[in-house]
């Protein structure tokens, strides 16, 4: 039987050329790709994010995803041990040429952003016909 793994948030190493305007943890969300015949799909974990926070840019073949996390604590309750830690995400990822830029979309969902990539008609496979001479 295979041992269960625990997946801790990884805190981001640098925000590249980004300058921060808030203080707090930065983190990394936790992403599966994958690849269908048409498009890249990207998996984002970002639990406690509110859909209107999220900001995707495309730039310069960079694909940003930033996201701020308001955390309220209950009034009058102190806080004893805590097993999660809340801050803001942040990715970035490099596009090739492979992707249709113009049909980028984005939803949110229970904590999860996805992304859907479009492949570029170029870089969609086709079926060659081979014709008998």
């Amino acid at each position: 039987m295979a041992e269960a793994k625990s997946l801790q948030k990884k805190e981001a190493d640098s925000l590249e050329k980004t300058e921060r305007t808030r203080s707090g943890k930065v983190f990394t969300p936790a992403t599966d790709i994958i690849e269908t015949g048409s498009a890249i799909i990207v998996l984002a974990d970002m639990p406690g994010v509110d859909e209107k926070s999220i900001d995707i840019t495309l730039e310069d073949n960079q694909l940003t995803i930033q996201s701020n996390v308001e955390f309220e604590k209950p009034k009058d309750y102190h806080l004893l041990y805590s097993e999660y830690d809340v801050g803001d995400y942040y990715r970035s990822f490099s596009l090739s040429d492979a992707i249709d830029r113009d049909k980028i979309e984005a939803t949110y969902k229970n904590g999860l952003l996805r992304l859907t990539l479009p492949k570029a008609e170029k870089a969609k496979a086709r079926q060659i016909a081979v014709k008998a001479e």
